[in-house]
């Protein structure tokens, strides 16, 4: 759906940028919600003012020299969700939901390709995987054995499966595990092994993101907590969930 785009706000806000020589900012697209990087492409003048009239992404085509919006012929689009402009005013950042891959090759992303140590260049079959996507690609996977989908063992059996079937009550299968992981961690905090310590902290978070499933919750509720405790002394918010009601 089109918006009104009022011309003297959008004078003010190119003003605000330092476009190069050929009258163009760099527009880094990212995913709302995982972080990820989509795409990079310019953007005039035309094509900023295009992204916010029609909530879509929109970058100027050096090549073809001439507007294009992303997924035109696709149908592949990024759906504009807001902008960002950098502290020197010459990159954005728009943040877009992606409808199908987003890269020309079909993947995701168009950032597939990794440079190793030595400087060689290979494909993985996606590119990066932010923290907050990682996390909530294994909450899916968690979801998808509660829901009695996804792979198994070679006898049918799911482990995730198993934990939930277990209970989640104090003296549940769940709640078993977590004590066990727990003091697996603490037993490793002791130590200077620093990849046993992060294997052993991965081990007490999945477990923890078995038991959230268990109660119909996901790391989004968790992420949603922190997020409002960010800035709060830790020792006034346990004060206050102490502070009668």
């Amino acid at each position: 759906m089109a918006a009104e785009v009022d011309d003297a706000a959008l004078d003010r806000l190119w003003a605000a940028l330092r476009p190069d020589d050929r009258g163009l900012v760099t527009a880094v697209v990212q995913h709302p919600e995982s972080g990820r990087v989509l795409m990079v492409g310019m953007m005039s003048r035309e094509a900023l003012a295009r992204t916010l009239a029609r909530r879509r992404v929109t970058f100027w085509s050096r090549s073809r020299a001439c507007l294009w919006e992303k997924g035109e012929s696709s149908g592949n689009t990024l759906d504009l969700v807001d902008l960002w402009v950098d502290c020197d005013g010459d990159a954005l950042i728009a943040r877009a939901w992606p409808r199908g891959p987003t890269c020309h090759t079909g993947a995701t992303t168009c950032f597939f390709r990794q440079v190793s140590e030595d400087g060689a260049l290979a494909e993985a079959s996606e590119g990066p995987i932010p923290a907050a996507a990682l996390l909530d690609r294994v909450a899916a996977l968690i979801d998808e054995r509660k829901a009695g989908r996804g792979a198994t063992n070679r006898e049918g059996k799911s482990y995730v499966r198993a934990l939930l079937d277990g209970g989640h009550g104090e003296d549940g299968r769940i709640a078993a595990k977590i004590r066990e992981e727990a003091g697996e961690l603490i037993e490793a905090l002791a130590g200077d092994d620093r990849e046993h310590i992060a294997a052993e902290a991965a081990d007490l978070l999945f477990h923890v993101m078995v038991g959230l499933a268990a109660r119909d919750l996901g790391i989004a509720e968790v992420r949603e907590v922190l997020g409002r405790r960010l800035g709060v002394s830790g020792i006034d918010e346990k004060a206050a969930r102490r502070a009668p009601g």
